[in-house]
């Protein structure tokens, strides 16, 4: 994720972490901050795994995470999304 102001990152990773106990489907969430702040990097990565992809769909329809979205989406300059199974 790539914030409009990077002083947003902080917080998005304090209500990330925080969707952890709170959202059942999360088997593991790990948040990070860029430590390089090169001209091409992200200011956060998100990675989250799931039992399954209905666990994904879970999570991603789970009020506790719908509400971060909320809080995220407008602060947000860019944004990309990768979806796998293992």
């Amino acid at each position: 994720m790539t914030f409009a102001d990077v002083s947003d990152a902080a917080k998005a990773k304090d209500l990330l972490e925080g969707l952890v106990g709170a959202v059942p489907q999360i088997r593991t969430l790990d948040v990070r901050l860029d430590e390089l702040k090169t001209p091409v990097s992200a200011h956060l990565c998100l990675t989250t795994t799931h039992d399954d992809a209905a666990g994904l769909v879970g999570y991603q329809e789970h009020p506790a995470h719908l509400e971060v979205a909320v809080w995220l989406k407008p602060r947000l300059a860019a944004r990309t999304v990768v979806d796998y199974t293992s």
